[in-house]
């Protein structure tokens, strides 16, 4: 697609429904979904190789959400792209519903792995990433991870694994927000240097704005480029990105928003479906 207009408008009604089915399930993440929304839109609607027609296509390029509690952004991709009915998003959480709180790619049609415990699809798409690798196969994988998430030890045994067997077919974007459920980051626990530690690890890093289309494509462009290495793509973004009373609040991680909340979030995302 790469055209930014129409990619915009995807990025707007992405945000439109990741409000919406948190406010009707009165429980999820509204602030590492949003703040991730530019990320997904141009990996789902340019970047990958994939079928929402045939979901399981041998050459499809693999995504993995590692921060799995920010499965709105992931299922409102999916429904965008085809794989299944936009109503279905107004079942998130629900007993019986494709639509759990974290991806479940056994109940889920588009999704490639189960995530929530924080790491482990990281882990697993380095393992997606050296199963291609040992086929010869030609699809590539992507994931992306929390910047909170990165304080969890195996996110440096998987870092440290995928530049040991030189996965250049890895491309991982880290959400760079700056907050997670307690707070800032390095009041929690202290993630700097983030960029340092990663290139040390063997890995080409890439920085950019995680809200600019043309930063995004760029640094995928540029990991396509990349011979040996795995990349890992720092994006600066902005925690609860497109409604201005979520911007910057870690507050909003896991709240659902009100009746109320929700008619002022649609008004400034241009109004209601």
């Amino acid at each position: 697609m790469r055209d930014h207009n129409e990619l915009k408008q995807v990025a707007t009604s992405i945000r439109k429904n990741i409000v919406q089915m948190i406010n009707e399930s009165k429980s999820g993440h509204p602030g590492g979904s949003l703040s991730c929304v530019e990320i997904v839109t141009a990996l789902y609607f340019d970047e990958m190789n994939i079928d929402s027609k045939n979901p399981k296509k041998e050459d499809r390029d693999r995504f993995v959400l590692s921060k799995g509690h920010a499965a709105p952004v992931l299922y409102s991709a999916l429904a965008e792209k085809g794989y299944f009915e936009k109503e279905e998003l107004m079942k998130l959480r629900k007993v019986n519903s494709m639509l759990q709180g974290h991806p479940d790619m056994k109940g889920t049609p588009g999704v490639e792995m189960s995530t929530g415990s924080l790491g482990q699809g990281f882990s697993v798409a380095c393992g997606m990433a050296m199963a291609s690798k040992m086929d010869n196969a030609p699809w590539r994988v992507y994931t992306v991870l929390g910047d909170g998430e990165i304080q969890e030890g195996l996110i440096w045994e998987a870092a440290m694994s995928a530049a040991h067997y030189k996965l250049d077919n890895l491309v991982a974007f880290l959400d760079f927000n700056g907050l997670q459920i307690d707070g800032k980051n390095e009041d929690v626990m202290n993630i700097y240097p983030v960029v340092d530690k990663f290139k040390a690890f063997g890995w080409n890093v890439i920085e950019i704005d995680g809200h600019d289309f043309d930063q995004i494509f760029a640094s995928l462009d540029s990991a396509r480029e990349t011979v040996g290495k795995p990349t890992m793509i720092i994006a600066k973004t902005v925690k609860g990105k497109g409604v201005s009373f979520m911007e910057n609040q870690a507050g909003w991680h896991g709240t659902a928003p009100s009746d109320e909340d929700l008619e002022v979030a649609l008004k400034e995302l241009g109004g209601a479906k």
